[in-house]
């Protein structure tokens, strides 16, 4: 058995541990990059998180507003103009219409113009044959012969008279009777002569002449009718002068001041959709109707080309200047209710009835003197369900 070998321990020198090598500075640098980058994205995912979380909101609140506003179509009053256009209904009558009437009795002869026709003044319309005035006449001219015969005797004879007394052969007394059967002779000769004349005059009557240049708008009889012209009178023809036409219209007696004599007007026809026909007041009545509270004015339009035909109804068409610039609103922006005439206007998103005032009622349109301004915004076409207060929305313009 081997005998441990005595080993001294020899105290141990302690040296110090070496310090660990300085980290490298890339490395470093890489580290603070790494850790800069990933900061950044979670912030952007953070942000990117509360903004779409925002927007959704928003989104929804929008769309809940806009399921509970109602979607409206507005429009602005218009500022009219400094004239005002007062339109009214008028008659178009003939310048001149006459009935054509016949003198003298007897049976229509003949006629030369029929309804439609222009005439001219002293033209021959019709011819009627009256034999019992034919006799009358030649009787009358019997009747003249004969009173004339005798007082060219009773002439004579005066003569005669008066000869004589002036040699004191006959009285005083007997050449006065002889003068004043002269004077009566005379005085029935002149008598029969102014009937013969009328006989003449009644005569001429059998032609019927037209009066002044027209147009025939009637014709009332045929050949072989009866003219009863004492008894029954009836027209035998209707002439109308066309050339040049009044219309007459009723101008309310608030505007009545306005209207001046002169005043160029225009007139306007259904018939002729696209064309005005130009004018000027001519006259007017002077005076307001009671019953109607209206003035009467006449206006002269020239129709040398015959368009315009007389009975026509149109519109006329009166400038008058405007006491201010009121504003127009289509008639179907207007509300009617018992709170009394009201328009719907577009104020924050919101309808607000506002109580308005009209002037004139042009049909489509009306004039408003108080309760909106230009500015505003006024619904169209309001629901009867519209309040104050009511949410709602412009429709996109289309």
């Amino acid at each position: 058995m081997s005998t441990p070998t005595n080993q001294i321990d020899l105290p141990r020198t302690s040296h110090p541990a070496a310090p660990p090598p300085p980290p490298d500075p890339k490395l470093v640098r890489r580290a603070v990059r790494i850790l800069a980058i990933v900061g950044i994205v979670v912030v952007v995912l953070v942000v990117v998180r509360l903004v779409g979380r925002y927007t959704a909101e928003r989104h929804l609140e929008v769309v809940a507003q806009g399921d509970q506003a109602a979607q409206v179509v507005v429009v602005r009053p218009k500022v009219s103009a400094a004239v005002e256009q007062l339109v009214l209904p008028a008659n178009v009558q003939a310048f001149v219409e006459a009935p054509i009437y016949a003198r003298t009795d007897g049976y229509l002869k003949k006629w030369y113009f029929d309804i439609g026709a222009h005439v001219k003044a002293g033209d021959l319309l019709a011819e009627i044959e009256s034999p019992e005035g034919d006799l009358q006449l030649a009787q009358a001219r019997a009747d003249l012969k004969a009173v004339q015969a005798n007082a060219e005797l009773a002439g004579r004879t005066a003569e005669r008279w008066e000869a004589l007394l002036k040699k004191n052969a006959v009285s005083q007394q007997e050449t006065d009777q002889a003068l004043s059967d002269l004077s009566a002779k005379q005085a029935a000769a002149d008598a029969s002569a102014a009937n013969v004349r009328r006989l003449e005059q009644l005569q001429d009557y059998e032609k019927v002449y037209a009066p002044f240049d027209g147009v025939v708008t009637a014709r009332d009889t045929d050949v072989g009718a009866l003219i009863a012209a004492a008894s029954s009178p009836k027209p035998l023809f209707h002439v109308a002068a066309v050339d040049k036409l009044r219309v007459y219209a009723a101008v309310p007696e608030v505007a009545a001041a306005a209207v001046k004599n002169g005043a160029d007007v225009t007139l306007t026809l259904d018939q002729f959709p696209n064309r005005v026909f130009h004018g000027k007041i001519a006259r007017d009545s002077g005076a307001i109707d009671p019953a109607t509270r209206t003035l009467n004015v006449e206006v002269d339009i020239d129709n040398a080309a015959g368009e315009l035909l007389p009975g026509s109804y149109g519109f006329l068409h009166i400038g008058i200047p405007a006491r201010q610039a009121p504003l127009i609103l289509p008639s179907n922006t207007l509300i009617f209710r018992t709170q009394g005439l009201q328009a719907a206007v577009v104020r924050d998103g919101h309808a607000v009835l506002v109580p308005i005032k009209i002037g004139h009622d042009f049909g489509d349109t009306v004039e408003v003197t108080s309760g909106v301004t230009a500015q505003d915004q006024v619904i169209l076409d309001p629901p009867d369900s519209i309040a104050d207060g009511t949410p709602v929305e412009m429709a996109p313009a289309k």
